[in-house]
């Protein structure tokens, strides 16, 4: 979310309903000081209930108790300690994005163990870290993780907008996209970049006429996700993607002959390696026109580098799939010690959208047989 959003009231008011309601609620921020501002607007919220004597008021603690048996609690990061042996059923981490992620991981995520708690993460942007990563889960998962934004000038209040509209005038590019636009723009790092840039719409749901079309898959067994790539040959555009996972053999392969037939294609490459080959196989034997493609170090460091000057030259397009932006954004790259480099998503998240689009690309701008040997 942006600056001046609404991050901080907005997390205040569900946490001190919490508490009301007898729940045990953590409010972490980044450093001591940080928990002020939120302090003195929990001390006038519940300044009635505390003339009531429905709640006690700890201010050296922080910390108000209800008489329901909900306790509401302000810690901060730099002292990660002192929430470990505690058990909440709401934590919330305030500018979640300049806490670590040694303190997210190992000191606050065990606390919502014991009561299956759970956890509100709200910050403005600060690069691509560990808050990033979790936003990309929220929006890749939608079940048990969601993610989130908001521009500063979604506020309704008008002076805030007024200020974000100022800031648009005197900030540089970068502060403001960040800060009031709410949006990840570190590009440090980036393998990918410019990926704002090829996105030109929305995907289409049935082919035009008088193109021509083929497809790119990634296929992947148990938690990974297949990725069904739809191309439009001519304009070099990424125009559909179909993601799914956990179906059997059957499904998986009649959804792909589904595909094949909607957008009446000429040609589908497949990665072979794993459980790819069979699907290959039996596509075949039922008259589509299948092309292998075998994922290896080698291989795969080429289709790579040949997606990264896709975008960098503008020659590729893509569709607006918070799904593909965020893999690519995301994806890493390392340079091994023999001077090539291996590249993967970061750990706990996915590239498999990210694969289709480069075997997809690779094969767009190969001439003659597309099989990749090591």
């Amino acid at each position: 979310m942006g600056r001046r959003w609404g991050k901080t009231v907005l997390g205040g008011a569900i946490s001190l309903a919490t508490a009301a309601n007898g729940g045990s609620v953590a409010w972490i921020v980044p450093t001591y000081k940080n928990g002020r501002a939120l302090w003195r607007f929990a001390e006038n919220v519940v300044a009635p209930l505390r003339k009531a004597k429905l709640a006690t008021v700890n201010k050296a603690e922080r910390t108000i108790e209800f008489v329901g048996g909900g306790v509401f609690g302000i810690h901060s990061a730099d002292n990660e300690d002192s929430v470990r042996g505690e058990s909440f059923d709401l934590v919330i981490l305030d500018e979640a994005a300049r806490i670590s992620e040694t303190a997210w991981t190992d000191a606050i995520q065990p606390t919502l163990a014991d009561l299956d708690g759970d956890a509100i993460l709200i910050s403005t942007p600060r690069g691509r870290n560990w808050f990033w990563q979790e936003y990309q889960r929220g929006i890749s998962d939608g079940v048990y993780q969601k993610s989130w934004t908001a521009p500063s000038s979604a506020n309704p209040n008008k002076r805030i907008q007024n200020a974000a509209q100022r800031a648009k005038e005197h900030a540089n590019e970068l502060t403001y996209r960040q800060e009031w636009l709410g949006e990840f723009v570190d590009a440090e790092g980036l393998i990918f970049r410019r990926v704002q840039d090829a996105v030109f719409g929305e995907m289409l749901d049935a082919p035009e006429k008088g193109k021509q079309y083929s497809a790119s898959v990634d296929v992947a067994a148990s938690v990974d996700f297949t990725v069904v790539t739809v191309w439009d040959d001519a304009a070099k555009k990424a125009v559909y993607i179909d993601r799914f996972n956990r179906v059997d053999f059957p499904v998986l392969e009649d959804r792909l002959a589904a595909v094949y037939k909607r957008w009446n294609l000429h040609s589908m490459i497949i990665e072979s390696n794993s459980i790819g080959q069979p699907v290959i196989d039996h596509l075949g034997a039922r008259g589509l026109h299948i092309i292998p493609f075998t994922t290896t170090s080698a291989s795969k460091q080429k289709i790579i580098q040949g997606l990264q000057a896709g975008f960098e030259n503008g020659e590729i397009g893509i569709p607006d799939y918070p799904i593909l932006i965020g893999e690519l954004l995301s994806f890493e790259g390392k340079r091994n010690a023999s001077g090539t480099f291996a590249y993967s998503a970061p750990s706990g998240m996915h590239d498999d959208t990210v694969m289709s689009l480069a075997i997809g690309w690779d094969s767009l701008n190969s001439a003659g047989v597309i099989l990749w040997m090591d």
